[in-house]
């Protein structure tokens, strides 16, 4: 699939035979399983300045926290009660980060449940990757949200696409399955820059790759109200199952955020993952990346079950597996 290609397939009237192919490929290698992995954000608070994000530094108006060490691994717990296999442990990039802090967690996460570690922290030297990775962490998940240099810088301030793709490369020597991904829709983003993300994350080799839609954040740059087109953001999704027939592709929480059956549609568009935030009720609607990103008060536990019931009523199965790529079982 070349540029031209994918961006027919981006203008194309209809999507559903590309839909029905992803979802075709899809089942071949993970059948009707759905992996769960339970994403416990346990601080909001962020030195970065993207312009598209709500937890960005300049943001005085929101209120922030930071969770303690039984808060996490209460959180932990519950998901793996649940029916995760995963455990996210995300952050802002916290200039309070403690990297030991962040070690004893995953130590004791695993010594306690036998789950799988994804960390989604940011920004780090290699010394602090690898004291992760030693710790038992299993997958990083760092997002570069476009590979275009000048939007990328333009809405990234003090970041720089080379520097994101040589932290990825750090991440998967060190033997992290290493995920990335992409924001469809960015104010700036054109189908050919789409385009190219695309064919640059397929050449990475990544265990998992994403691609949510555009929401603005009335409490940033970007507040300005857009059209977001969820088909784009399904056609991507549905091209990187293509592509990257092996990899995870979350059906992301951005969908839900836009329609009420938006993961539904992102997994019969080849996606097999999702990624329920368990983050406890009295701060979960602080990660507020964007809008619709955490429903405030409402109750962790009921909002996860709801979320497995729909997806067995859709026909999947969601299963409490570590769910690790299938990249070597694809290699062509």
């Amino acid at each position: 699939m070349n540029i031209n290609e994918i961006m027919q397939m981006l203008a194309a009237p209809d999507a559903e035979a590309l839909y029905a192919d992803a979802r075709s490929v899809t089942d071949a290698i993970f059948g009707k399983s759905v992996y769960v992995r339970g994403v416990v954000e346990f601080s909001n608070y962020c030195k970065k300045n993207c312009h598209y994000c709500g937890l960005r530094a300049a943001n005085v108006n929101l209120e922030r926290f930071r969770l303690h060490a039984e808060d996490i691994y209460a959180a932990a717990a519950l998901a793996v009660e649940l029916g995760a296999g995963t455990i996210v442990l995300q952050s802002g990039e916290d200039l309070a980060c403690d990297v030991a802090f962040i070690g004893s967690l995953v130590r004791r996460i695993k010594d306690t449940h036998d789950v799988a570690i994804t960390l989604s922290v940011g920004d780090h030297d290699r010394d602090t990757y690898a004291f992760w990775r030693d710790c038992g962490a299993d997958r990083y998940l760092l997002k570069i949200e476009t590979t275009d240099i000048d939007l990328h810088e333009r809405l990234r301030p003090g970041s720089t696409v080379e520097d994101r793709l040589a932290r990825v490369q750090t991440l998967q020597e060190l033997g992290y399955e290493t995920g990335s991904g992409i924001i469809v829709g960015l104010p700036g983003m054109t189908d050919e820059i789409i385009a190219k993300d695309l064919k640059l994350l397929s050449s990475l080799g990544l265990g998992m790759i994403a691609a949510g839609p555009f929401i603005p954040h009335p409490q940033t740059p970007l507040a300005a109200p857009v059209d977001t087109d969820i088909e784009k953001s399904l056609r991507v999704t549905a091209m990187l199952r293509l592509l990257n027939k092996g990899s995870n592709i979350p059906a992301t929480s951005a969908l839900d955020a836009l329609v009420a059956d938006g993961r539904i549609r992102g997994l019969a568009a080849g996606a097999n993952v999702v990624m329920p935030s368990v983050t406890p009720d009295d701060v979960r609607g602080g990660y507020s990346i964007y809008p619709g990103k955490n429903t405030a008060g409402k109750d962790v536990q009921d909002a996860v079950l709801s979320l497995m019931e729909r997806l067995r009523t859709a026909g999947y199965r969601p299963v409490a597996e570590k769910g690790f790529s299938k990249l070597s079982e694809t290699a062509s």
